[in-house]
């Protein structure tokens, strides 16, 4: 019987000329400075950990897609410290010099991650659900069908998510962000291979890969169509302002569902998962670029650090 292959836990995260892995102990966020390689490396502390019932199926979701947004702003931001724009030598704002008295560094520091998660929540949720639920309310000026108008609310949702994602992998600093998200897959491709971790051992590794955590999004997206068409057929929701706040009430249920689908597929090896994957690696053409050499040292570097002593610890 073949020896079932190795799949890790350890996910990666592109950033500004750096990389954030996350293993299943500590993160380690690797950028490339002007004077070299930047690392910092910290304990991963997780709220589930404190509270068993956020880690419950469904409940999971939610808590982890949260808990990751606010960490990878953070390791954002951390790594912009490094690239500040040119030109960008303005004195603080008054605001800025008051938050900064008032909350000192480290609280004003969480004070805007927070404010940068939730705005970067709004905008998806507003861009990639609400947006089209408004839009295809107008067919209804042509129909009565609740049939015709699902089917609009679903077309516009993919139309504009696949818009928005070609039109942001055409920006020249975005390529590059994303080539280094090329440089995370090929590196985790080669360790779960059990290949040492070389340059050369991971440049010739696939770029794109089956359990990338942009795929969420996209499965979001499919998730929440499904589940609405199935709500407001059972209770059809005339005024479309209310169906926007019934589909921000099931927003939870659908990232909790969608993280179930995801480690399931994540976890398995047949005919019907790898179906259910192919969606998933076909957007990133999108998202995933070939990265230099230099990206792959940092993409090394990053994943080294985060592998746990004990052996098997990170197993899938």
């Amino acid at each position: 019987m073949a020896e079932k292959q190795f799949r890790t836990t350890i996910g990666g995260q592109a950033l500004i000329e750096g990389i954030l892995m996350r293993g299943p102990e500590k993160q380690c966020i690797v950028v490339r400075g002007p004077e070299g390689l930047v690392i910092k490396e910290e304990e991963l502390r997780l709220i589930r950990d404190r509270y068993p019932i956020l880690g419950l199926p469904l409940i999971r979701g939610s808590v982890t897609f949260l808990d990751s947004m606010f960490k990878g702003v953070k390791a954002l931001m951390f790594s912009a410290d490094y690239y500040p724009e040119e030109g960008d030598e303005t004195e603080p704002s008054k605001f800025e010099q008051w938050l900064d008295r008032k909350l000192g560094n480290e609280k004003m520091e969480k004070v805007v991650i927070a404010f940068a998660v939730v705005m970067a929540v709004c905008f998806s949720i507003g861009l990639f659900m609400l947006l089209p639920t408004f839009l295809a309310s107008f067919v209804e000026r042509f129909t009565d069908s609740v049939l015709v108008r699902n089917l609009a609310d679903a077309l516009l949702r993919i139309v504009i998510f696949m818009s928005y994602l070609i039109a942001v992998s055409r920006m020249k600093d975005i390529r590059r962000t994303f080539s280094y998200h090329g440089a995370e897959h090929k590196t985790i491709f080669c360790y779960e291979k059990r290949l040492e971790l070389t340059v050369e051992n991971v440049r010739v590794q696939p770029k794109h890969h089956p359990r990338c955590g942009t795929s969420f999004l996209l499965v979001v997206i499919v998730v929440a169509i499904l589940v609405n068409t199935a709500v407001f057929a059972l209770f059809p929701v005339g005024n479309v302002f209310l169906r926007m706040l019934v589909q921000l009430l099931l927003l939870p249920l659908v990232v909790g569902i969608t993280y179930e689908f995801n480690r399931y597929v994540g976890g398995h090896d047949n005919p019907v998962t790898n179906f259910l994957a192919k969606p998933g690696l076909w957007m990133q053409n999108f998202t995933t670029f070939e990265p230099d050499d230099s990206m792959i040292e940092v993409a090394i570097e990053a994943l080294k650090r985060v592998i746990p002593e004990e052996e098997g610890k990170d197993a899938w």
